[in-house]
C-alpha cells in the first residue's frame, strides 16, 4: 500500500519514462530498489536506528534530500523543450539509475518506513538480522515490480506526448511543482513522521 502513495520516487520513475521512455523508467525503478537494498543493509545493522534518533543527522538528511529535489525542480524548468529530445539521447541509463538511487536515499520518510514497518513482522527465536533481511529484500522486491509497472505504463505516453512542446513544457513545470511540493513537505517533516 505504501508504494501506491505518489511520493518523490514515483515522480522520478514516472517522468523520466514519459520524457525518455519505458527503458528510462526502468533505470529509475532500478535504483529505487539498490535504495531500498542499502536502506534494508542500514535497518538490519542498526545503522538507521543511529541515523535517525541523532536530531542532526535527520535533520541533514532532511535538508539534503529537499534540496535535492529543489535541484531536480529546477533542471526541469531551465530545460528548453527543443532540448528534450537531444537530452534524451545524452541521459544515459546509468545517470537515471544514480539519480533515482540519491533520490530515494536522501529521504529520511523512506528510512523511517523501513525502520517502523519491517520490525513488526520480526519474531522472537531466530535472528532478527537475518529476518529484517529477507523482509527488507522482500520489500525492494515489491518496490521493483511496481515501480518497473509504473515505468511500463508512463513510458506508453512518451509516443504521444514529445511531439508538442507544449506537451513538453507543460510535462516540465509539472515535475517542477511535484519535486518542489515535495522538497516543501519534506523540510516540514518531523522526525516523528
Amino acid at each position: 500500500m505504501a508504494y501506491v502513495v505518489p511520493g518523490p520516487n514515483m515522480a522520478i520513475v514516472t517522468s523520466h519514462a514519459v520524457a525518455h521512455g519505458w527503458r528510462f523508467g526502468l533505470a529509475a525503478a532500478l535504483g529505487i530498489t539498490l535504495a531500498d537494498v542499502l536502506m534494508t543493509v542500514a535497518v538490519s545493522t542498526g545503522l538507521g536506528a543511529l541515523v535517525m534518533s541523532w536530531a542532526p543527522a535527520f535533520d541533514l538528511l532532511r535538508w539534503a534530500g529537499a534540496c535535492y529535489l529543489m535541484w531536480l525542480a529546477w533542471q526541469a524548468l531551465k530545460t528548453s523543450p527543443a532540448d528534450t529530445d537531444t537530452q534524451a539521447t545524452q541521459a544515459s541509463m546509468r545517470k537515471i539509475f544514480a539519480r533515482a538511487t540519491l533520490n530515494s536515499l536522501l529521504n529520511p520518510k523512506a528510512l523511517l518506513f523501513f525502520m517502523v514497518f519491517l520490525p513488526q513482522f520480526v519474531t522472537v527465536g531466530s535472528s532478527v538480522t537475518s529476518q529484517l533481511m529477507f523482509l527488507g529484500l522482500l520489500l525492494a522486491l515489491i518496490a521493483l515490480i511496481f515501480h518497473s509497472l509504473l515505468g511500463l505504463c508512463a513510458g506508453r505516453l512518451h509516443g504521444r506526448l514529445r511531439e508538442g512542446v507544449l506537451s513538453k513544457r507543460l510535462g516540465a513545470y509539472s515535475f517542477a511543482v511535484v519535486m518542489t511540493a515535495l522538497a516543501v513537505r519534506l523540510l516540514v517533516l518531523n522526525r516523528q513522521g
